[in-house]
């Protein structure tokens, strides 16, 4: 198993919710402007109806809340990206993104004894848009992985999305075949013939020799936040505000916790005020890396975080390029150097974004284990885009 994981950098906690005394503060906090009126969307009416019932909630249960529901959660029913949307993220920006990822899969698929068979799975998969980059490569590579057996799993919470990604993968051109009821609730086959499937729950995707791609995925995961008090670390959460009823506030709870998270709000690429209007707009949160290497210590190995820029730049983006821009016309050669700025600006993406990779022990250490007849046996090298790309 490994797994690439790209997201921004910054603080991120996944404490446990406290037993929290009646005792409240009610003190209210905003991320942004206050908004001329109130917009009573169903899914505040349904966090009000909650609060009353049980008493204030976590950011975390907010998050999954606002985010998840199954029948109002933003990401279950939108198309959020692009520049219609709220947010566009790398693949939407440039070809050549997805296309380097596909690369560094088939460079780890070597460089770990070209197994017989794989999986690729993404979790949290967008438009799809990223996938069918890599997959390209995986085509245009075709006598490399020849031999392989390639299987795509996608983990994918929301209907819209899921029915976009099928039409960008697979073009429907075979009837897809759907089971609601089902942990895998749709499968497909790609334009290229490779197999793939569909999944609520990452526990119902196979068991396999796999490959895991995170990509902003972490980022939108539910956490809890905390501010810091004269008395300690209080647990911050969201209550009704007693002086409007159909309206939200942060209150901070008299608990003593251990750290301290941010968490902002994106609609109509802006920031928003994250308790406005709930379910109209995706809620973010910077990524601690470090804590996710602590988590997964002594489990498997870890690498990175490393800036977008210098993985990228380490994968080749600048020798791909110039090969698309020497065969494109002169509106094309502008959207990829667009593309580029965007991706490798240190005061865009380049320095904001970052890559974490976690991988078995012996991949950098090289100790042995099982293969079998149709393997080669793997050799320690340096991993792609974490050094230079180097093909054998």
């Amino acid at each position: 198993m490994s797994v690439l994981a790209r997201g921004g950098l910054g603080p991120l906690c996944a404490a446990a919710r406290a037993v929290i005394p009646c005792l409240w503060r009610g003190k209210y906090f905003s991320s942004g402007r206050e908004p001329a009126e109130t917009q009573v969307t169903p899914m505040l009416r349904h966090l009000i109806y909650k609060i009353k019932a049980t008493g204030p909630i976590t950011v975390a249960e907010y998050m999954k809340e606002v985010l998840t529901n199954p029948a109002k959660g933003y990401y279950v029913y939108r198309d959020m990206l692009g520049e219609k949307g709220d947010f566009i993220t790398s693949p939407e920006i440039s070809q050549i993104f997805g296309e380097l990822l596909g690369i560094w899969f088939i460079s780890e698929w070597m460089a770990t004894g070209k197994n017989a068979a794989f999986q690729l799975v993404e979790l949290g998969p967008g438009r799809g848009t990223l996938a069918g980059d890599i997959l390209r490569v995986f085509s245009q590579l075709g006598s490399v992985l020849k031999n392989c057996d390639i299987s795509i799993h996608l983990v994918e919470v929301s209907r819209k999305l899921s029915e976009i990604q099928a039409l960008t993968l697979t073009e429907e051109k075979i009837p897809l075949e759907r089971n609601a009821g089902s942990p895998v609730y749709m499968k497909g086959v790609t334009k290229s013939g490779i197999p793939i499937s569909w999944y609520r729950d990452l526990h119902d995707v196979p068991k396999g020799h796999s490959f895991y791609l995170a990509h902003e995925f972490f980022d939108v995961l539910p956490v809890h936040k905390f501010q810091k008090t004269p008395q300690g670390w209080r647990e911050v959460f969201i209550d009704i505000d007693p002086q409007v009823s159909d309206k939200l506030r942060f209150v901070l709870a008299p608990c003593v916790t251990p750290a301290e998270v941010f968490i902002q709000g994106f609609c109509g690429h802006k920031l928003h005020d994250v308790l406005t209007a709930p379910g109209t707009a995706d809620l973010t949160a910077d990524v601690d890396f470090s804590y996710l290497r602590r988590m997964a210590e002594g489990q498997v190995a870890s690498l990175g975080p490393i800036k977008q820029q210098m993985f990228l730049k380490n994968m080749g983006i600048d020798v791909r390029l110039k090969v698309l821009l020497d065969k494109s016309d002169e509106p094309a050669r502008q959207q990829l150097l667009q593309g580029y700025d965007m991706l490798m600006n240190p005061k865009k993406m380049g320095e904001r974004f970052n890559f974490f990779a976690l991988l078995p022990h012996q991949r950098l250490h090289g100790r042995s284990h099982p293969m079998n007849a149709c393997q080669s046996k793997p050799s320690v090298s340096p991993v792609a885009g974490f050094g230079e790309l180097a093909w054998r």
